[in-house]
């Protein structure tokens, strides 16, 4: 880096570290160590010029109540231990190896950005889309603004049956009244305002005994207005005998479902139904293996899904081909079959097949002084909760580490310091938490406006000049 260290010896060497990316995974990390030690310096670096990551551009906009960590993040961030710089893409700004030289460690928590591919035909289609940019593209995500999917058919498919997955389907057939009140984008709600989709069929390649969402989600959708179910009943042959020996919430679950599926439902609901102008379904047993264009050969027409049948039972239960198909006529495809992390820098070691970094309780892998948490070290699995806990994990590893002398804290480190001058030699501007707080209240400002929680900004060059004036 071509500084001498001795400048900085005078400083007590308390521990400093630097968190990469500023999701729940990178807060809840910063926010134990500060907590656990009394030293500890955390500086935590964005790519973006807005915190929060996916609870900012993941979380659907009717869970509002899913974003109230965002107050615990706040003070974690607005703590005099810990600092942020927004706008500062780690990899390109400033390799890891720099952030290694300036820090004692460094963890990695930039979470999960790719798409995992189908792998069909057609796939490149207009109008299949990754669940990811879909969802980004409603919640205001930069990169996704250009998407505008076009709304204009009646059916749309849902590949995959996780949470994600039915966040995707309720914000399809959503009174637009509800989604008003959220903090949605504009763009998406006038193209919602649009829509002609009528029908969501929900897509999974194992049985109701695997679906992936939870309760919550499920009864969300059972619930939702001008909406009714539409399921095939055969798809539930022998669920009802296996109930009893599945696991408690598996088992609320399934109920739910068989209800919901097979069930003759009561007057209030037979009346509810009646009214509905909207479907909604799960399909069982069926892995797509093509999808169609129409006659011009320029957009999604329909896919072909393979029939399949499950070997073994319960949560390892596999999907195998039957050799039947079936055809399914649709204008949109979406698929949710799962996020995926992507490299950050040649110096990192990382496992492509698994598209995580190799790591023991969030030790990476031949990388002394490297840790990651969140996505990045799990794969993309759980909720917000499941990440905060394998965050507190990754943070208690770094700690331990520190107090066995594992990591050697015995010489100043210069931290932000040194990064700054590299940043302002490169010609990148960081934006700091309180740089932030002027784009949080033009937001909210704007969506009071409009009778929303908040209006985003959804280009990083608006941002950044709010955020600099």
């Amino acid at each position: 880096i071509g500084w001498s260290g001795k400048a900085f010896l005078s400083t007590s060497c308390c521990p400093k570290v630097c968190i990469v990316g500023s999701g729940p995974a990178g807060f809840y990390t910063a926010q134990h160590l500060i907590k656990a030690r009394q030293d500890v310096e955390v500086d935590i670096y964005e790519r973006l010029p807005v915190p929060f990551g996916l609870v900012r551009f993941g979380v659907a906009p009717d869970h509002p109540e899913v974003k109230n960590v965002i107050n615990t993040f706040t003070q974690t961030a607005k703590h005099s231990r810990c600092s942020f710089y927004g706008n500062v893409n780690v990899g390109k700004d400033v390799t890891v190896g720099e952030l290694q030289q300036a820090y004692h460690a460094v963890v990695l928590s930039y979470g999960a950005e790719g798409n995992r591919r189908v792998g069909v035909p057609g796939e490149d289609l207009r109008g299949v889309y990754s669940a990811k940019d879909f969802v980004g593209w409603y919640n205001g995500l930069p990169s996704c603004r250009e998407l505008s999917p076009d709304l204009s058919c009646e059916t749309a498919v849902i590949l995959g049956q996780g949470n994600v997955a039915l966040d995707v389907a309720r914000i399809l057939l959503s009174p637009l009244d509800t989604l008003k009140k959220t903090d949605i984008t504009q763009p998406a709600l006038e193209a919602l305002a649009e829509s002609q989709v009528r029908k969501v069929l929900i897509v999974g390649r194992r049985g109701p005994m695997q679906v992936a969402c939870t309760i919550k989600e499920l009864r969300e959708m059972v619930n939702l207005p001008g909406t009714r179910p539409e399921m095939v009943a055969a798809d539930f042959e022998g669920v009802p005998e296996a109930l009893k020996d599945l696991p408690r919430p598996r088992k609320r679950l399934t109920e739910l479902l068989m209800k919901t599926a097979v069930e003759i439902p009561g007057d209030k609901e037979l009346e509810r139904r009646k009214n509905a102008t909207k479907i909604w379904g799960f399909r069982f047993y069926r892995s797509p293996t093509e999808i169609f264009a129409d006659p011009s050969h320029s957009r999604t027409a329909g896919i072909r899904l393979a029939v399949n049948r499950l070997e073994g039972s319960g949560e390892r239960a596999q999907a195998v081909l039957t050799g039947e198909v079936e055809d399914v006529s649709c204008g949109l495809v979406i698929s949710s079959i799962g996020y995926k992390s992507l490299p950050i820098d040649p110096s990192v070691p990382f496992d492509p097949r698994r598209a995580i970094v190799p790591n023991s309780v969030g030790r990476i892998h031949q990388a002394a002084g490297l840790y990651c948490s969140g996505w990045l070290k799990t794969g993309p699995t759980g909720v917000i909760a499941t990440t905060m806990n394998n965050s507190f994990d990754t943070a208690r590893s770094l700690l331990e580490d520190v107090d066995s002398g594992t990591l050697d804290i015995s010489t100043g480190k210069p931290g932000s310091q040194i990064v700054s001058m590299l940043l302002e030699e490169r010609g990148v501007k960081p934006v700091t938490f309180s740089d932030w707080e002027k784009i949080d209240s033009l937001e909210m400002r704007k969506g009071e406006a409009c009778g929303k929680p908040r209006e985003k900004l959804l280009t990083v060059e608006e941002m950044l000049k709010v955020a600099r004036t």
